[in-house]
This record gives structure tokens, C-alpha cells and sequence, in this order.
């Protein structure tokens, strides 16, 4: 293809496998600076969910197909970049809509404004289109487009004086403005689709009752007994008497059979330090407003209950980085759970650098932490932790994530590297996801003994505590001995 200059309304058909969408302005006349985005449609039109959404605050579709390059500068002018890689694109896939925003001005102000189409192989320029703007806030300036069975790219230069905000409105993205002055709401998602409705049978937020004891089989095997007699070993634990009454009935029940799982395993007796990671990326929101991550919190206090004598778990939290939430003590599970089980608080259209207010203390401002995927650095700062930290007693990592995993080599190099540390890390998928090298890491050799468990379920809700807890504990013990005969304990 020869480059082209297109008018408004021109289209061209794309005969490469990849191209690169620049967005470039001058930098004379002190106008606003410009953000470039895209949106990935069906053929109605329609995101399918804020994963949809590229763009500064989430550079990276999961599918890898979009990637947003980010900003260069160079002889006065400025140019922002977004890659699209057309044969990776998912087949629920028909059009991306590639979009550009104003920082604190409008397209009036911008000078030269630029779209150019690029070959990515080889950056070839394949097509530009000089664009001028008015009132507006937010550009399309162009599209691809799948029309029988070729990918085409169209020259739109349509603007919306409502931001991008109100243009993400129009492709199916939810929009939730802050009030101003407004304190903290946990709850809050700037960005997103509306979560998919909770099944009837969901379980009460926080508090799900307990299933009611099942009478036992004559034939039932001693450790199925065990659930519900103390004689399986479950420990008292500091703190536990000030628990509400159903949460410490919960608690002991579940101990038990944490302790049931553990003599399965031959493991009597073992003792931990638990740590907890929570996902907060962008995907996860329904989760939390759901009340499903508060829920799984809830189920593995039982573990550190069980594990560790102070019944204690450090937490760290997620997304494009990590953050340290406050030791969670089992007295205070009540309360940490209101305060630190949160998500979605960050504003994809605004990326203020001032505090959040309203937040109470030793909560994490979660616009720090965005929606990206960057489980590697949260391996990192647990690693650190562990080292800066040391315990008499191992470490179980629990690590709940629901998948757009695709920092495969970082994640990889992290867990090698701490094959030889006294940490055993198991990975909870949470759905069906991409979990990257998560899922193949049993099967990677080079290791001196394998630190890594991974299984996912459908709905962790409908999972029964015992399967839960046999499944979240079926590696560990074989693993204290591993690294106890390989001298890493």
C-alpha cells in the first residue's frame, strides 16, 4: 500500500497484518494535552465489558490483539500511539473505534492535529488524515472495521463535547461521576459495564449462613467425622471470642476442616505464616460488589486460623500495582472486611495525583492501585517481605486473582527465583480466564522443588468449604518436605 491523505468519511481497505494508529499535535500554542484510547465492538456497536476499553489507565487488551504505546516527543511535536494487531483480534470482534481525548482544554486549542495509519512491521506510512476540532473534548478519528472478511480503516473525525466520558457512554461503558466534596465510597467504579446479575442462590454478603450439618454415613471414613468433632485438631485462636456469633460459628466449623484437610495430607500439626492477595483489577468489580471477595476472605481466615498461632494473615492488594493493606487480626475481620475488601474507586477518565478523601485510616486510596494486570509486582513485594521479615515458620501464599494474566515472563522469572525461598505460592483462579504460565508452572522444570499450585473454579460461591479447602491445601504439605529435604527450610 502507498501512504494516502483521506478525507472525512474516506475509507481504504488495510492489506497488513498489523497496523499502529498515531494520534500526533504540536506542542506550540500551550494547548491541552491529548490521550489516545480505543474501544472494541461487536457488530452491534456495543463493548462487551470495560476490558473493551484501551487506554492510558489499562494500556493492554487481555486478548494482546490492542496495546496502547504511549506518548513520544520529538522536533515540537507530540504523538500518542495505539497498535492493533487485526489477526488477533477476538471473532466477537467487528469494529475498534480509535478516539482521542483533551487535558484540560479542547480540540480547538490543539494544533496539527494528525491521524496516521502505519504498517507495524515496518512503519510504513499507509494513510493520514488532518483533523481540526472546535468545542470538543473527545475525537474519533478513525476506525477499523471487518466488512466481508477484510479489514478496513474509515476517516471519522466525529467530536463530543462531553468528553470521553460521553462518547464510552454511547458504546455501552457505564459512567459513575464522583460528587465533588463526596467522602470515599467503596463501592465506586468509574468505569465499567454493569456486573452480571448474582444467581438466587447467591450468599449474603460477608455472612453467608453455614450449610446445616449433614448426617454422616456408617461407613464414613474417621476424617469425614472429624469435620464437626474437635478431635480433628482445630486450635483456639487470639481473638476469636470477639468475632459476631454466626462469623465465630463459621469460623470454628471451617477450622476444623481445614485441620481435616491437613491430617489427610499427613501434615498434623504444621504451622504457617499466611499471606493473602487480592486482585483488584478492573474485571474483578463485580466481585466485590457481589460480595464474593469478602466472602473468600472470610473462608481463609479459617486457614491462618488453623496455620498460623496468631491467627493473623499479612494482605497485599492488586492491579497495575501492588499495595500493603493492614494486617487482617481475626478479632478485627468485621471491620477489616468494611474497610479494605474494596475496588473500583479509581476514575478512568482522571488521573489526579491529590489524596482521596474520606479515606479512613490505614485504608489504601485505590486510584493507586488502577485495573491493569501486573500480578509480578505484587510477587515482588512479597518475595521482599518474606526476606526483610524472617519466621521460624514457612510461608503460604493465597493468591486470588480472576485471570487477564499476560506478564508471562516477568511472572515466571518471580516464582523461579523464589523456588528457592521458603514460600509456597497457591494461585486461586476465580472463573474461566486466561492464567497465563500460572496454569503450565507445574510443569516448567529447572526447579529444585515445585513452589507453585494452581486450580480454578466456575463459581468459588458454590464450592463447598471441605473441596475448598482440600483443594487450596493438596500441595503444600508435599511441598514442606520437598523444600525440608532440599535444605530450603
Amino acid at each position: 500500500m502507498t501512504a494516502r491523505a483521506m478525507s472525512k468519511g474516506a475509507n481504504l481497505p488495510v492489506g497488513v497484518p498489523s497496523v499502529r494508529v498515531e494520534i500526533s499535535w504540536s506542542e506550540r500554542g500551550g494547548g491541552p494535552d491529548v490521550d489516545v484510547s480505543a474501544l472494541l465492538l461487536t457488530s452491534a456497536g456495543r463493548v462487551r465489558d470495560d476490558a473493551d476499553f484501551v487506554f492510558y489507565n489499562q494500556p493492554r487488551h487481555a486478548s494482546g490483539a490492542v496495546t496502547h504505546l504511549g506518548k513520544r516527543s520529538a522536533a515540537g511535536v507530540t504523538a500518542d500511539t495505539v497498535e492493533v494487531k487485526l489477526r488477533s483480534l477476538e471473532s466477537a470482534v467487528a469494529r475498534v473505534e480509535l478516539c482521542a481525548s483533551a487535558d484540560g482544554g479542547t480540540f480547538g486549542q490543539v494544533t496539527d492535529l494528525t491521524l496516521r495509519l502505519l504498517d507495524a512491521g515496518n512503519l510504513a506510512e499507509l494513510a493520514r488524515f488532518e483533523m481540526e476540532g472546535d468545542t470538543e473534548t473527545a475525537f474519533i478519528g478513525g476506525e477499523l472495521y471487518l466488512r466481508e472478511g477484510q479489514w478496513k480503516f474509515r476517516a471519522v473525525g466525529q467530536g463530543y463535547a462531553s468528553g470521553l466520558a460521553g462518547l464510552a457512554t454511547d458504546f455501552g461503558i457505564s459512567v459513575d461521576e464522583e460528587p465533588v466534596g463526596a467522602a470515599a465510597d467503596p463501592a465506586a467504579s468509574a468505569v465499567r459495564t454493569p456486573p452480571p446479575p448474582l444467581p438466587p442462590a447467591a450468599p449474603a454478603v460477608h455472612t453467608p449462613a453455614p450449610p446445616p450439618p449433614q448426617p454422616l454415613p456408617a461407613s464414613a471414613p474417621a476424617d469425614s467425622a472429624a469435620v464437626s468433632a474437635p478431635s480433628a485438631g482445630a486450635r483456639l485462636t487470639k481473638g476469636e471470642e470477639q468475632l459476631p456469633v454466626d462469623m465465630r460459628k463459621r469460623l470454628s466449623l471451617r477450622k476444623e476442616q481445614v485441620a481435616v484437610s491437613l491430617r489427610k495430607r499427613g501434615a498434623v500439626g504444621v504451622t504457617a505464616r499466611v499471606v493473602l492477595v487480592l486482585d483488584a483489577s478492573g474485571s474483578m468489580s463485580f466481585l466485590y460488589s457481589g460480595g464474593v471477595v469478602a466472602d473468600v476472605v472470610e473462608r481463609m481466615a479459617a486457614v491462618a486460623a488453623q496455620l498460623d498461632d496468631d491467627g493473623e494473615m499479612q494482605a497485599w492488594t492488586f492491579a497495575s500495582e501492588p499495595a500493603r493493606l493492614p494486617d487482617l487480626r481475626l478479632g478485627e475481620l468485621p471491620e477489616w472486611l468494611r474497610l479494605h475488601v474494596r475496588v473500583g474507586e479509581i476514575s478512568l477518565f482522571r488521573r489526579s495525583k491529590k489524596p482521596r478523601k474520606g479515606l479512613q485510616p490505614g485504608q489504601v486510596d485505590m486510584r493507586s492501585v488502577g485495573i491493569q494486570n501486573e500480578e509480578q509486582k505484587v510477587i515482588a513485594q512479597v518475595r521482599e517481605y518474606v526476606r526483610a521479615h524472617p519466621a521460624a515458620a514457612p510461608t503460604l501464599v493465597l493468591f486470588f486473582s480472576d485471570g487477564g494474566v499476560y506478564r508471562d515472563a516477568a511472572i515466571e522469572k518471580e516464582l523461579r527465583a523464589a523456588a528457592e525461598e521458603p514460600i509456597f505460592w497457591q494461585f486461586v483462579g476465580l472463573g474461566r480466564s486466561n492464567y497465563g504460565v500460572l496454569e503450565r508452572f507445574d510443569a516448567l522444570p529447572g526447579r529444585r522443588v515445585d513452589n507453585v499450585g494452581f486450580f480454578a473454579v466456575d463459581d468459588i460461591r458454590t464450592v463447598p468449604d471441605q473441596e475448598l479447602y482440600d483443594r487450596l491445601l493438596s500441595e503444600f504439605p508435599s511441598w514442606l518436605t520437598a523444600a525440608g529435604q532440599a535444605g530450603i527450610l
